[in-house]
């Protein structure tokens, strides 16, 4: 009796449908066909601005498929790897500023690569 009582509560929480174990910490990734793949590094000391800067750039629909850290910048450098400038003048748009300059780089599989500096200021997180 102990044992299928014992069963019964393991398939009642494995089988449940999950939610975030804190809410609002998981954020949807554009589709592979946007088109828009980047990778977002930390060029301060801020501790979270990659992760930060990721959620702002998925909701502008941007595919971040990296994020970590990078040497320190003052400023926000966008490096247009592949493709038109076209990326490049979207993420000034979405990050509202930015220096683009281009340095083709095809092995690294992305269209960008953004590092967030000193003068990057994500807006607050919502408040829940």
């Amino acid at each position: 009796m102990a044992i299928l009582a014992t069963a019964a509560v393991a398939v009642f929480l494995v089988g449940r449908p999950g939610g975030d174990a804190v809410e609002g910490y998981a954020y949807p990734v554009p589709p592979s066909h946007s088109g828009n793949t980047v990778e977002v590094l930390n060029g301060t000391s801020q501790t979270g601005l990659a992760r930060r800067g990721t959620r702002a750039l998925r909701a502008e629909g941007f595919d971040v498929v990296f994020f970590g850290n990078a040497a320190p910048v003052d400023s926000t450098q966008i490096v247009v790897r592949r493709g038109s400038d076209r990326i490049g003048a979207r993420l000034v748009e979405a990050l509202g500023g930015g220096i683009i300059r281009f340095e083709e780089d095809t092995l690294r599989r992305v269209d960008a690569t953004v590092i967030l500096g000193g003068d990057y200021h994500p807006s607050p997180a919502p408040s829940l």
